[in-house]
């Protein structure tokens, strides 16, 4: 028995302890979480504070919580109200006592620190100046580079151009005597392209030559038999080069020389014993009968008469070249 007794004395103590420190462990815990609830929600808070001052919102909580349970609601007031409190304890009040004025000192030092804002920023200015003097004198060197260039390549060409034109008279010449009519020192070569006069002459000078100028009888006679053969059995008349142009009556070769002989159209004399014709016929008048609307000379293929025509007219041609 007091054995018994002896044990319980020693276990139930123990029991009673053990007991004891369990409850306590278990407050110790609800107030440990306690705690981190507390700070995890003053964190939140603070973090929610931050953000409504950043984003210029009016400080409170509104609806943030609506679900909440009332001791959420009663612990969010009473952070309000702390906060309020510190907000309004942390708010410094507004000092009535005067700012001090400025002295000579700041006024000098004030002046001083713009002026070297001012300079800095000339010098900014002219560094880009200076740079850009230099683009504008690079650009200006690439001009007159690309001048020069361009006026040699403008030499060249005309250079060529004038080898091309020496090259296609020099081939007119040749070509010339060579198909046309060799008759001493000139070669006559038919031109069956309808041109006007002025036309004509100007592409018998770019072939080398210039429109047939007959200096006499004999090569007046010659250029005659060859239109013949060359356009027979047709008629064409065939530009030449004489003109009156400068003046009325006052015919002249191409080369400014005065011509010497005609050859001029004449109308069929009537057989003799027959009647006299009351009038010549107007197909076949006596040349030249234009007057100053007809002022350029052709000559007809058939019988190598000259006729006027109006210059503008468009007539096969003939040029003459030098040999």
């Amino acid at each position: 028995m007091q054995a018994a007794w002896l044990l319980g004395a020693l276990v139930v103590p123990q029991l009673l302890g053990f007991s004891h420190g369990a409850r306590g462990a278990d407050r110790e815990w609800e107030g440990v979480w306690g705690g981190a609830q507390e700070e995890e929600r003053e964190r939140e808070a603070l973090m929610l504070k931050h953000l409504q001052e950043a984003l210029g919102l009016p400080a409170g909580r509104g609806d943030e919580n609506p679900e909440g349970t009332p001791e959420d609601k009663e612990t969010w007031g009473i952070e309000e109200d702390g906060q309020g409190e510190e907000e309004e304890e942390t708010t410094p009040t507004p000092s009535s006592s005067p700012s001090p004025s400025p002295t000579p000192e700041d006024t000098v030092t004030y002046i001083l620190g713009r002026l070297a804002g001012l300079d800095a920023g000339l010098h900014q200015l002219h560094v880009r100046l200076h740079a850009l003097d230099t683009r504008v004198v690079e650009l200006t060197r690439g001009l007159r580079q690309l001048r020069e260039a361009a006026s040699d390549t403008r030499d060249a060409v005309e250079a060529l151009q004038e080898t091309q034109r020496r090259a296609e008279r020099e081939h007119g010449r040749l070509e010339g005597c060579l198909k046309g009519l060799r008759l001493g020192h000139k070669c006559f070569l038919l031109s069956r392209d309808f041109e006007a006069q002025a036309a004509a002459q100007a592409r018998c000078l770019a072939r080398g030559g210039s429109l047939a100028q007959p200096a006499d009888r004999q090569q007046m006679e010659a250029l005659t038999r060859y239109l013949r053969g060359a356009l027979a059995p047709y008629n064409w008349p065939v530009w030449l080069g004489v003109h009156d142009r400068r003046s009325e009556g006052l015919y002249l070769f191409e080369n400014g020389q005065r011509v010497s002989f005609f050859a001029w159209h004449r109308a069929p004399r009537p057989e003799p014993g027959a009647g006299p014709s009351p009038a010549p016929h107007p197909l076949s008048p006596n040349q030249p009968n234009g007057g100053t609307l007809e002022n350029c000379v052709a000559q007809a293929s058939d019988d190598g008469s000259w006729w006027d025509h109006d210059c503008e007219r468009r007539l096969y041609y003939v040029c003459e070249y030098p040999f």
